[in-house]
């Protein structure tokens, strides 16, 4: 990855706005800052959520709170706990989010 163009800053996540996303079952609170072409999210799922599609888009994300169900679209299936990450690339292999317990995300992309 190859960060260009911004400048040193903070965010302070608490006066950052939420937007509510629907999962197939619960929903995600995502705030969310935009640095050029860079998506940086702290995501909240409700317990129960199961995502509605299948991303292909490449994240760096990490566990904060709670437990991150992530199966892959060839059958794989990971669970992150708090301090665990995963990262995959844009279009490397489909996967698709679920939590029973909810989860606390930060997320770049």
């Amino acid at each position: 990855m190859q960060i260009t163009g911004i400048p040193f800053g903070t965010t302070d996540w608490a006066s950052v706005e939420k937007t509510d996303h629907k999962g197939e079952t619960g929903s995600a609170t995502w705030q969310t800052r935009q640095f050029g072409d860079i998506r940086v999210r702290m995501v909240e799922y409700t317990p129960g959520y199961l995502a509605d599609h299948w991303c292909v888009k490449g994240h760096i994300l990490l566990c904060l709170e709670g437990e991150l169900t992530t199966e892959l679209e060839d059958g794989r299936v990971f669970v992150l706990k708090p301090g665990m990450s995963y990262q995959v690339a844009d279009k490397a292999e489909p996967h698709r989010s679920s939590t029973a317990v909810g989860a606390k995300l930060f997320i770049v992309d």
